[in-house]
């Protein structure tokens, strides 16, 4: 049998001189709407792919993903693009199905205490040490969420990315706020990478590029961007979500800063 060629990317390992970049549409919606997002991707020379399958709505009425559905899609777009795949777990009982999937676990600002679903996460990717991106609670400190990744890394998984998303504050101006300090003290205190996730902080896409910029500048290792092939017609978080164009030229910005600074965006 043929090597997946997934196999041959880089995974995000430790902080150096690269920035990844994880990128896709907030939901999978169809095989065809994520696919024509993973060409553009793979196009852009980058190597990861996001998207939803199980989508933890506030509203119970909205869209709740394609469950297995959006797995499988997610599965083979991304192998048959060269990609890396990457999905948030929402329970307990899925995350043997989920990581059976992708090649990255995601772990959703809700769940941030979810101490239960931390550990069985850890269980199961101890052995495969896949990444699993873990993202900080709405209203959750530094010192609690370093605190909530020990459940995953006594598990015995240690190849965790913190992802900063913003937090919900008095401000109504954006999403959320977006503690762009977080990357400097997670690096002063922690030895893993952190991500930004600048779509679901700033709520707008007009405010989504510069976002990704400040974030590159202040040292990220890696940025989460939500873009979609049809923003207008997206089934959830439409309003911040890039175009294919607008992401390309998103990422041609991202490339100059970073090369500024001695790194390189993949």
């Amino acid at each position: 049998m043929s090597p997946d060629p997934a196999d041959k990317l880089p995974d995000l390992g430790q902080r150096g001189d690269t920035v990844t970049l994880f990128a896709g549409p907030c939901s999978v919606e169809s095989f065809e709407q994520f696919d024509e997002a993973a060409a553009c991707i793979r196009g852009l020379g980058l190597t990861w792919i996001r998207g939803g399958a199980y989508k933890p709505r506030t509203n119970p009425y909205s869209f709740q993903g394609l469950g297995e559905e959006g797995l499988r899609i997610m599965r083979d777009s991304a192998r048959a693009r060269g990609l890396k795949s990457l999905t948030e777990v929402m329970d307990t009982e899925l995350v043997g199905l989920v990581d059976s999937h992708v090649d990255g676990i995601q772990i959703g600002a809700r769940n941030f205490q979810n101490f239960s679903l931390l550990r069985e996460v850890g269980r199961a990717t101890a052995q495969s040490q896949k990444m699993v991106l873990f993202k900080r609670g709405f209203a959750g400190t530094i010192e609690e969420w370093l605190a909530a990744s020990d459940y995953l890394s006594m598990e015995g998984n240690r190849n965790i990315v913190l992802c900063e998303r913003g937090l919900r504050t008095f401000e109504t101006a954006t999403r959320f706020t977006l503690d762009i300090s977080a990357v400097p003290v997670i690096h002063k205190l922690s030895t893993m990478p952190v991500c930004v996730d600048v779509s679901h902080a700033a709520g707008q896409r007009d405010l989504v590029p510069p976002l990704a910029k400040a974030a590159i500048a202040a040292g990220a290792d890696s940025i989460m961007v939500e873009v979609h092939p049809n923003p207008r017609s997206a089934k959830s978080d439409s309003a911040q979500q890039l175009s294919l164009p607008q992401f390309e030229a998103l990422v041609e910005d991202l490339r100059a800063i970073a090369a500024a600074l001695g790194k390189t965006v993949v």
